[in-house]
């Protein structure tokens, strides 16, 4: 009798570990061809991308200021929908002197739009930009623009810059524009302010401190080319107040980065 509970012993300690072997086995084996596949699909996604047929190289910057103002009957000045604004202008690069379907555009998105950080004064949103009314305080609430926008592109002669449209050759940049609106309203100046100017020394007269309508927003731009390949892009934006040597109080800013922005191709 003994002997047969050891024999039964034996042979369920057997079955343990050869279901433990065959367990090790198995997951052995997945996690090699789950390895596998990730190496597959990196070097699959390295080839894709080892030529650079899009990228950005420059962002233009323009930061000034405006509101509706009033003079008073005892000469003071009274503000109203004091705004903050920014164009944006960025320029894609198609990384060589010959166009081929490749390396031209069929369409253009600004898509998952965030702003991350939101100033504690006033109200931001994004609008397209007419490229003629660059650096201007010139700008359309129809053109508002929510979480993304799509760019039509054309390869005529001319183009209607009031609508969202640029060049398949990418000869014009993709424009929109900042705003950051009543940041305050209804606010009289003092009577030792003798004259006013419609720019950002308006924020510096109304006590507006930079901190408080610092912005900072992150969106992707997606290009598919005429060979239906999609190319996309990360960027992040800080609107631009100061450097070290000016700041918007100034009057107005500009500033030219130029970067190193690459499109990564996603299919």
């Amino acid at each position: 009798m003994k002997k047969n509970v050891a024999l039964t012993l034996i042979l369920l300690i057997f079955i343990i570990l050869l279901a433990v072997l065959l367990v090790f086995t198995y997951n052995t084996a997945k996690s090699y061809a789950l390895s596998d596949s990730c190496l597959n699909y990196e070097l699959a996604f390295s080839e894709k991308n080892q030529k650079n047929i899009f990228s950005i190289d420059k962002i233009t910057y323009f930061s000034s200021a405006n509101a509706d103002i009033a003079t008073n009957s005892n000469s003071s000045f009274t503000v109203s929908n004091l705004y903050q604004y920014t164009d944006i202008a960025f320029f894609i690069n198609p990384n060589s002197d010959k166009l081929t379907e490749k390396n031209t555009l069929k369409s253009v998105e600004l898509t998952d739009i965030e702003f991350v950080t939101t100033p504690s004064s006033g109200k931001p949103n994004l609008y397209y930009k007419n490229l003629n009314d660059f650096a201007t305080s010139k700008f359309s609430e129809d053109n508002v623009i929510n979480s993304t926008i799509t760019f039509e592109t054309t390869s005529e002669n001319s183009i209607d810059y009031s609508k969202p449209v640029l060049y398949n050759n990418c000869a014009n940049p993709i424009t929109i524009c900042y705003v950051n609106s009543n940041i305050i309203d209804n606010y009289t100046l003092s009577n030792d302010v003798s004259n006013i100017a419609h720019n950002g020394a308006l924020l510096k007269s109304c006590g507006i401190t930079l901190n408080s309508i610092a912005s900072k927003i992150t969106l992707n731009i997606k290009i598919t080319n005429n060979l239906d390949e999609v190319y996309i892009c990360p960027i992040t934006l800080a609107i631009p107040l100061s450097t070290e040597n000016a700041t918007i109080y100034d009057g107005s800013l500009t500033l030219k980065n130029s970067v190193d922005y690459k499109f990564i191709r996603i299919n």
